[in-house]
């Protein structure tokens, strides 16, 4: 077995742990942007690329290298084909195909997509052109009171969306930004800004079966207490019962229902013909991981975006409790024969805090300058993000998150107390977030839930 591994990231890292955990032993080749260490130690071979999305250049190796199935990590080469290419040469991908990712890179699509099937989880939202941009104004000043959000319709590594009050301080500011939007990709998404929780769920989907993963929280900004600038994600975490402390059972239902009612979509709007939902896995459908961002409202579940692949740090939680085999349930996926039996998760909490240069996310003046970890217990994982290694062994920051440590036990405080303690030994100019899935900041979450709840 020799699976394509397309990624560079400590998802990636995590990625192939879980791979090189299953009992079918896979060998691993990686196509990478950078020399990961924690994916070197794994892969047998590992390709270095400046860009995953020369996708000829990708091809190529994927001839030369006889795969039996590929991996794929971010999104950049996922929107630009990838999957459409690799099939097309014999290569089985889990990832979807080109048309089928505008559910991550268009977030027009998707919005479109979820009206025209009567899945009701969208804010309030319209997607404007250039012939309908002189309404912008009234749309938000007078539907969305001022209170918005403006979602470039491509992907631009998380840099897209832009929210009054934080990003955007009067309504000009928001219609220049929109007017940009438009000019450069042609639409732009403008919605209303919510209130509320934020929750991730990530599912396996073969076509027809949606298998879900336990819910994980992400925690965007810099610095303790939710201040300072967003980021990729500072760390995440999971309840022993794959649930959060904030969600209701209710909650919970309605995320999974609105990933199912997302697939169904996809197969109707792409199967167009008297029975269009494709039997295990047949047809055009969405193959992968389905990964839906939500939040929790006054108004019930909504949801903010959809991804195409895992999540960054989320998957560092999910695949650190993984108790089936990985390579399986990828196998499931591709053949159209994914089962609840294939996938299972220990009934542990995870907390994942990462461990960043001191300066980032604005600056980047610790690169190059030497970090050392303390060793990885049997209830902790770590996970290698933007790091480089000498020769000699000797490891060296990079310019982004730097690495993933996940505490893994029976209650969310016993995980954060393990995660905490690793965190600290860390050697070097670094810094992480020591209240991610400690009780008071919970605590804050199940307040605000409870404070938004009361005011029905």
């Amino acid at each position: 077995m020799r699976i394509l591994l397309m990624t560079s990231s400590a998802r990636g890292h995590a990625i192939a742990d879980a791979l090189k955990h299953s009992p079918q032993h896979p060998d691993i080749v990686s196509i990478a942007t950078t020399a990961n260490p924690g994916i070197k130690e794994l892969a047998e071979e590992q390709f270095i690329e400046r860009s995953l999305t020369n996708l000829d250049r990708l091809l190529l190796i994927a001839k030369r290298t006889k795969p039996n199935l590929a991996i794929i990590g971010p999104e950049d080469p996922i929107a630009a084909g990838i999957a459409d290419l690799l099939e097309e040469n014999g290569i089985p991908t889990v990832a979807p195909k080109k048309m089928l990712a505008r559910l991550e890179s268009s977030k027009g699509f998707a919005r479109d997509l979820l009206q025209k099937y009567d899945i009701d989880c969208s804010p309030k939202f319209k997607v404007f052109t250039k012939e309908n941009s002189k309404i912008l104004n009234n749309f938000i000043e007078q539907e969305l009171w001022g209170e918005y959000v403006v979602k470039y319709d491509a992907l631009k590594g998380g840099k897209g969306v832009k929210v009054s009050g934080e990003h955007l301080a009067t309504t000009r500011e928001g219609i220049t930004y929109a007017l940009r939007c438009i000019e450069e990709c042609g639409q732009v998404v403008v919605e209303e800004k919510l209130t509320g929780c934020e929750f991730s769920l990530m599912s396996f989907v073969d076509g027809s079966h949606v298998i879900h993963c336990p819910l994980v929280q992400d925690h965007k900004r810099a610095y303790d207490k939710d201040t300072g600038p967003n980021t990729g994600g500072m760390g995440t975490y999971s309840d022993a019962n794959h649930s959060l402390p904030f969600l209701k059972i209710a909650d919970v239902e309605r995320a999974k229902e609105i990933q199912r009612l997302t697939v169904e979509a996809l197969q109707h709007e792409f199967n167009p013909h008297p029975n269009p939902l494709p039997l295990k896995g047949e047809g055009i459908c969405y193959k992968g991981i389905l990964y839906g961002g939500y939040m929790a409202t006054r108004d019930g579940i909504k949801l903010i975006e959809f991804n195409c692949r895992f999540g960054d740090p989320e998957a560092l939680n999910i695949l650190s409790i993984l108790d089936s085999d990985f390579v399986a349930i990828c196998q499931g996926i591709l053949s159209g024969e994914l089962t609840e039996e294939m996938v299972r998760f220990a009934k542990k909490a995870t907390v994942c805090k990462y461990i960043v240069p001191e300066s980032y996310p604005d600056k980047k003046e610790q690169l190059g300058k030497e970090v050392r970890f303390p060793n990885i217990k049997r209830e902790s994982r770590m996970y290698y993000g933007d790091i480089s290694q000498d020769p000699d062994g000797t490891l060296r920051l990079g310019t982004s998150r730097t690495v993933g440590i996940v505490g893994i036990g029976k209650t969310i405080s016993e995980a954060e107390s393990i995660a905490q303690k690793l965190c600290e030994q860390v050697q070097g100019p670094v810094r992480f977030r020591s209240d991610i899935g400690t009780h008071a900041l919970i605590q804050k979450r199940i307040d605000l839930m409870r404070r938004l709840r009361s005011a029905l």
